[in-house]
């Protein structure tokens, strides 16, 4: 039991213990009792526990005194329950002694709730404990045979149900006086371990060690439903005290139910809703927030189990209203109501009824009911008379509306638009279980809403995205915008049109939603009772915004609501809108990262300032060198003391003066080496031999000299080596080794001018409003900031930056990057990041369509949409036509189809290269404005190629390689397209060949695995035997599976080979060897059965290599053809490796002839 954050427990300890359910922490023990405790129970409003026992007696505890108040002492047997009345003060109890006693504990509560002094009530509770008068029998209900089990009240009647191991439930009544037993329930066929009243409705529940859980109807006192377990007896039995769920207990643990499901039927027309309540047609208007009663639609006292209506449909027009329910297997109810009758409780109209699992609405005046046993749909007036009756395309489970005389079919995995008058299929669409099926209030588009997913299509069932959700979707409905509004169980949420989605807002309780309008969700709650929930729509606006390209309502939604938050930021970046989260954040590694995808180099060099990390320079370095901004490159490197890169760049943009000064600078900071690359780089042999010098390398410093003809310092330096002097080739040419000049020696890229978009000239002035006066003096620029970047004449041996107001405050010997000594040129201006001018402004022109995009559009063959690189359109046709669901043995070729279709072009170093696409046949007299289609790498004379390579191996018996290769002549045929209707048969005929290679050479391979199963071996052997291949390897196979069946015994097999093999015209020594077994066999019979019979024409199944024989049943590979037994349908083929066996294909599709 549980009261506030605590729960009791009880056992066979003697025990009652109390704990803190949420730290999973025992607060305190209780004792008292002498035997096992049976159960335990909270009182609803005093702090009272009741707890009983096979000590036959009855005790109740104050948990917060943690003391026993009373005991309650008369049964003679284990008492197995008790329990407090819900509201009077009074105690039920069950025993074995075949009694069920009703205790009243009024003087208890008087006691306990007078202000009597705590020590008078512990001295007294001695005397009280037993005979005490706190609490007394006041009945005694004596009637079941054996022992009773449980008892317990009714919650708001003077009612008492009671089970007993008489295997009978007993309901009793009370009054002020006495107590009788009303009537006795009988069904159970074992003992009867729990009995309790529903909360709600007006039915008894009882569970059993029958294995069975019983529902009773209260008032007519007979039994409604049975709910049976297979191996587990059921013991105990518990209500939610607020949801309609019930828990059982059984041997192997428990289980949560409720009784009907709480779904109110409801249906939207306009500004009004109805719906059905407390068996009544019920409507609500939207505008006036009214409710008002229409009419009953049952006649009260009908209680029954999952019968309450399941759908309802509304036909304006006519006043008429469509309720279906699971009554009678499934069944309608036709209510036309006048218009004045409305509100009217004393109206009651009969209805018109009909069998039929499902009714909707379809005209004006006509509905739709679905004859399941027939997969019919009968069109019926509002005289309830069949006007027409039409079969349905699909097995259909449901039918819902889908406009003016279209309905939507629901079958097991799929979903179809039917139009009833003409007979057509408009729409089809794979769905998982449909249960719901909302529509847009302008039709055009439809949520399918299923267990655990949600399905958006258009109104030809043209499928837009699908969520999965991991708990149960509860309902929906469209806003004005066209976003998707839904529930859960806990939650609210949203579905864009491109299929994002996110939590509006979390809930208490399930609803169904019935209707949006603005940022009010109206819905109707398990009780049927109209709710208003306000919501905040603006994430789901700014988003929905955003993706239909409505800058300028992103705009103002930044400017004027508080739209911010991790996950608006990370939305914008995954949505390629880095430059929008950009205004939000004001973190500044997220403004870096930002500023960096979206390119903007201003902010990204002020976060960079202010985060001032060498990780954060090294990244902004690497993006200004993408740009091609030199200024901030250098600027970065001289942040990061990255002199290597530094002199690198002043090499390749041409600064060759400021390579000298780099070599200097390395020189005070004795970096020999890299002063070195530096001489390298400048092409200065003296400064290379002075560097060799200095640090020793004598050697390598007179071989250099000597080389490059320096021969005054070569003589030196022999003087010093004398005879070390290294020895130099004879008859070589020495040259001068100098870096190539760079093609441009400028400061910065030339960047395109464009105009602005809308969100950098709106944002600006929302983004960072306290960084404005630093973008005072930009000029024509967007907003430029001074870069301080500082030449190398400002920097010191330790390589420190200073700034050049603080040149004076440095002397000689401190001051870093002060080399006057060197004759430095005068201080360069800091360099800016470059932007476009605001006047003129060049607008970019619109790009023209790809050629590889006009190839796909007309064309629907495989090889020509691989050849363009749009592998997603490739697989999908090709699943369609050939059943391909593995594509991976088909990736290098789908990638070797895509280069080899295009060129690319260099047009100079500093660009990028430009992809052109290769045309077949194309010739300069050719109209530019005529596309032709793709040359492709793969055509059918290769194959022929391929084809011979094959036969060849399998002649010289290599049969994995040949394998190998006939594989790969099948994955390649999807990707071929020929030109005439020859060629085509021709590749048909191409893939029957290689199909029988494959198969016959899978089993091949397979019995030279099965060495220690000589049966299997002989068998495999012979259905090689039934593949149709060329004459010089047919005779191979039947030699070889001549003599296997020989060597086995099997002399009756073998003769037979040996004749087939002498009518395919072997060679002298295989028909010698023929003869010789024909002869030797004579009439031998086989020693062993072998599952083969060539008088029966057979094919071998592709998967298990079983002969399936003329007239059994088999499925086919909708590609190669391969033939398999049904138990394969639905796995891959095993012969090509690529389709699904039994898929519905349209067939092999190479050439545009076949689509003329």
């Amino acid at each position: 039991m549980l009261l506030s954050l605590q729960c009791i427990t009880t056992g066979d300890d003697y025990k009652i213990k109390v704990w803190n359910y949420k730290t999973h922490r025992c607060l305190f023990t209780l004792h008292g009792h002498l035997d096992y405790i049976r159960t335990v129970q909270f009182h609803a409003e005093y702090p009272w526990i009741v707890s009983a026992s096979d000590d036959q007696t009855i005790r109740i505890w104050n948990w917060q005194s943690r003391t026993c108040v009373a005991v309650l002492t008369g049964h003679n047997h284990y008492v197995m329950c008790a329990s407090f009345h819900p509201e009077e003060d009074l105690v039920v109890s069950a025993s074995l002694d075949q009694t069920v006693r009703v205790w009243d504990i009024g003087a208890l509560r008087k006691k306990s709730v007078s202000p009597a002094d705590d020590i008078m009530r512990l001295t007294q509770m001695n005397t009280d404990l037993f005979g005490g008068i706190d609490a007394v029998v006041k009945y005694v209900l004596e009637g079941h045979d054996r022992g009773v089990n449980w008892a317990s009240f009714h919650p708001t009647l003077p009612l008492i149900v009671s089970g007993a191991d008489d295997r009978q439930v007993k309901l009793w009544r009370m009054n002020d006086t006495k107590a009788w037993e009303v009537d006795t329930l009988r069904g159970h066929m074992n003992n009867v371990s729990c009995a309790m009243f529903h909360a709600k409705q007006d039915i008894i529940v009882s569970n059993s060690e029958d294995k069975s859980i019983r529902i009773w109807d209260a008032t007519k006192r007979t039994g409604i439903q049975t709910f049976r377990r297979e191996h587990d007896r059921f013991w105990i039995l518990a209500a939610h005290p607020e949801m309609n769920l019930l828990a059982a207990g059984h041997d192997s643990g428990m289980i949560v139910f409720k009784l009907e499901r709480e779904r109110p039927a409801f249906s939207v027309s306009g500004d009004t809703v109805f719906y059905v309540k407390d068996r009544f047609l019920r409507y609500y208007e939207y505008s006036t927030q009214k409710e008002v009663q229409v009419a009953p639609i049952r006649r009260p006292g009908t209680v029954s189990l999952n019968q309450s209506p399941r759908t309802l449909s509304y036909s304006p027009t006519e006043n008429a209203i469509l309720i279906c329910s699971d009554v009678d297997g499934g069944s309608y109810e036709l209510y036309i109501v006048p218009k004045d009758s409305a509100g009217r409780s004393d109206y009651l109209q009969e209805a018109r009824k009909g069998a039929g699992s499902s009714a909707v609405f379809i005209a004006r005046n006509r509905f739709a009911v679905l004859e399941k046993s027939s997969n019919n749909v009968l069109v019926k007036n509002l005289k309830n008379e069949i006007v027409k009756k039409t079969p349905l395309p699909v097995a259909t489970d449901a039918i819902y509306y889908a406009g003016t005389g279209n309905i939507l079919c629901k079958a097991e995995d799929r979903v179809v638009i039917f139009d009833l008058q003409q007979r057509l299929v408009l729409g089809e669409l794979q769905a998982p279980t449909v249960k719901y099926v909302v529509w847009s209030s302008d039709m055009e588009s439809v949520a399918l809403l299923s267990k655990h997913a949600i399905i958006i299509a258009n109104k030809k069932l043209v499928h837009r995205c699908t969520l999965h959700e991991t708990i149960r979707v509860k309902s929906g409905a469209w806003d004005e915008n066209g976003v998707f509004i839904y529930t859960t169980l806990n939650h609210i949420k949203y579905c864009l049109p491109n299929g994002d989605s996110g939590i509006i807002r979390t809930l208490d309780v399930p609803i169904y939603i019935t209707r949006v309008i603005g940022n009010i969700i109206f819905c109707i709650d398990r009780d049927g009772k109209n709710k208003l929930v306000t919501v905040d729509a603006s994430e789901y606006i700014f988003k929905l915004a955003l993706f239909r390209k409505r800058y300028d309502h992103v705009m103002s939604m930044i400017k004027n609501s508080q739209l911010c938050g991790q996950a608006v930021i990370s939305y914008l970046q995954q949505k390629g809108f880095p430059e929008v989260a950009l205004h939000f954040v004001k973190d500044e590694k997220t403004r870096f990262n930002l500023a960096l995808e979206s390119g903007n180099i201003q902010i990204a060099v002020a976060s960079a300032k202010e985060l001032d990390d060498k990780d954060h320079w090294y990244r902004l370095g690497i993006e200004a060198l993408r740009q091609g901004n030199v200024g901030i490159v250098e600027y970065a490197y001289q942040r990061t003391k990255n002199f290597d890169r530094l002199a690198f760049l002043y090499l390749i943009t041409g600064y060759l003066d400021k390579v000298g000064f780099m070599c200097k600078i390395a020189g005070q900071n004795n970096n020999f080496m890299g002063q070195f690359h530096n001489a390298l780089y400048l092409g200065d042999v003296r400064k290379r031999v002075e560097i060799l010098e200095n640090t020793g390398q004598l050697a390598l410093a007179y071989v250099t000299a000597a080389t490059h003809g320096l021969t005054e310092i070569a003589d030196r330096l022999a003087a010093e080596l004398g005879e070390n002097i290294p020895s130099l080739p004879d008859g070589k040419a020495s040259s001068l080794l100098i870096p190539p000049a760079p093609l441009m020696s400028c400061s910065d890229w030339p960047l395109l001018r464009v105009m602005r978009g809308i969100f950098d000239a709106g944002l600006d002035a929302t983004g960072r409003a306290d960084q404005d006066e630093d973008y005072d003096d930009a000029g024509g620029d967007w907003g430029d900031e001074d870069l301080e970047i500082v030449d190398v004449n400002n920097v010191v041996e330790n390589g420190d930056v200073v700034d050049h107001s603080e040149e004076d405050e440095v002397n000689e010997e401190e001051g870093g990057w002060d080399l006057e000594d060197l004759e430095l040129p005068p201080e360069t201006e800091t360099p800016k990041a470059a932007g476009p001018a605001r006047s003129a402004l060049f607008v970019a022109p619109t790009p023209g369509m790809p050629v590889s995009q006009i190839w796909t559009q007309k064309s629907s063959l495989a090889g020509e949409h691989a050849a363009a690189g749009n592998f997603d359109t490739a697989m999908r046709l090709l699943s369609r036509q050939l059943g391909i669901k593995n594509f991976a043995p088909l990736k290098p070729l789908f990638l070797d189809a895509h280069m080899g279709s295009h060129t690319f072009l260099r047009a100079f170093t500093s660009a990028p290269v430009i992809s052109v696409a290769v045309e077949k046949g194309w010739s300069e007299s050719a109209s530019p404005n005529v596309r032709g289609p793709p040359a492709l790498v793969f055509n059918f004379s290769q194959m022929d190629d391929k084809l011979k390579a094959a036969y060849k191996a399998t002649t010289e018996g290599k049969f994995p390689e040949a394998l190998r290769q006939f594989l790969s002549i099948l994955h390649t045929i999807p990707l071929l397209v020929v030109d005439s209707r020859r060629e085509v048969d021709e590749v048909k005929e191409l893939i029957v060949i290689v199909r029988e290679y494959v198969l016959g050479l899978k089993m091949e391979v397979k019995r030279k695995e099965m060495k220690d199963d000589p049966i299997r071996q002989q068998e495999l052997a012979a259905y090689f035997t039934n593949c149709k291949l060329q004459k010089v390897h047919m005779r191979l196979v039947l030699t070889s599976t001549m003599g296997l069946c020989f060597k086995g015994g099997n002399y009756a097999t073998a003769a037979n080979f040996a004749r087939m093999l002498l009518e395919n015209s072997p060679n002298e020594a295989q028909s010698k060897k023929a003869r010789q077994v024909v002869q030797a066999c004579g009439d031998r019979k086989d020693g062993r059965q072998l599952n083969y019979d060539f008088r029966n024409p057979f094919v071998v199944c592709g998967a298990t290599f079983v002969p399936i024989y003329q007239g059994q049943k088999n499925v086919s590979c909708p590609y190669c053809g391969s033939r398999f037994v049904p138990s394969v349908e639905g796995e891959l083929c095993s012969i090509c490796e690529l389709s699904v066996v039994g898929a519905d294909a349209s067939g092999l599709l190479c050439s545009a002839t076949q689509s003329r």
